[in-house]
């Protein structure tokens, strides 16, 4: 979903929810919000809730401004993190938010899946910070089992992502039976390891916290079974993608 550009008319999308001093999507204390719409169907996503893009509610650019200016002496060293869903689904709405953010000092980060046209993206990374990469699995059959979606946009945004040195941070869910070969974090550690641009590699152990909206929205929650990755796990992955000489948390 793309906003009109019109001169006469305050810049608008449509959003989820906002957290105001979120901690973990991004650097520092930072204002965080969840943009409605998404084109993925991650079977551990955690958020189905932002998957309509018609859902959730209409707001101006200036009213998210006018709440961020409120928490601003807290987001020092922070920022603003656009999230969702998927922001880039509404290029125009989070270029403007982050233009904005600029203009009063603060950083800006962009979580995005990178399932999108690069020429809908750009406009957003001009304004961008730092990219929040989710790259739910490697191997594109895998990808594809747990999101839906084709693999070759996400690589191809990682990508460009390091020609133009965007600061990146990769971001990897590690689900027991699903997304744990070897041979599917392996083959991300190699790739992410040819991208210059990477600071670090965040990896994510599965969790359930949000089945509950599933059973909110009548969807089939087929992981309903499956534990967290033990420490040993999650170890396991990180030292996979340190041995490619890759910063990993």
């Amino acid at each position: 979903m793309d906003t009109v550009m019109n001169p006469l008319t305050p810049i608008a999308g449509r959003i989820h929810s906002v957290e105001t001093c979120g901690t973990v999507d991004g650097p520092g204390i930072r204002f965080v919000i969840f943009t409605q719409g998404c084109p993925l169907r991650c079977l551990y996503c955690h958020n189905p809730d932002c998957r309509d893009p018609e859902a959730g509610q209409l707001v101006t650019v200036e009213s998210l401004i006018a709440e961020i200016q409120r928490y601003k002496n807290y987001l020092r060293g922070g920022g603003v993190t656009a999230t969702g869903g998927e922001p880039l689904l509404q290029p125009d709405f989070v270029a403007e938010i982050f233009r904005r953010c600029h203009e009063l000092g603060l950083h800006t980060a962009l979580d995005t899946s990178g399932y999108v046209q690069l020429e809908a993206a750009k406009p957003v990374l001009d304004h961008t910070d730092l990219v929040l990469l989710d790259i739910k699995s490697y191997l594109p059959e895998l990808y594809r089992k747990v999101t839906g979606v084709s693999l070759e946009p996400t690589l191809n945004l990682a990508r460009y992502l390091d020609q133009i040195h965007k600061p990146t941070w990769i971001r990897f869910v590690l689900v027991p039976g699903l997304t744990d070969p070897e041979e599917n974090i392996k083959g991300l550690a190699e790739f992410v390891a040819t991208l210059s641009n990477v600071e670090r590699v965040e990896v994510l152990p599965f969790h359930k916290m949000g089945e509950y909206k599933w059973q909110q929205l009548g969807l089939p929650y087929t992981l309903a079974d499956v534990d967290p990755p033990t420490p040993e796990q999650v170890n396991h992955a990180l030292q996979i993608f340190r041995d490619q000489g890759l910063v990993a948390i």
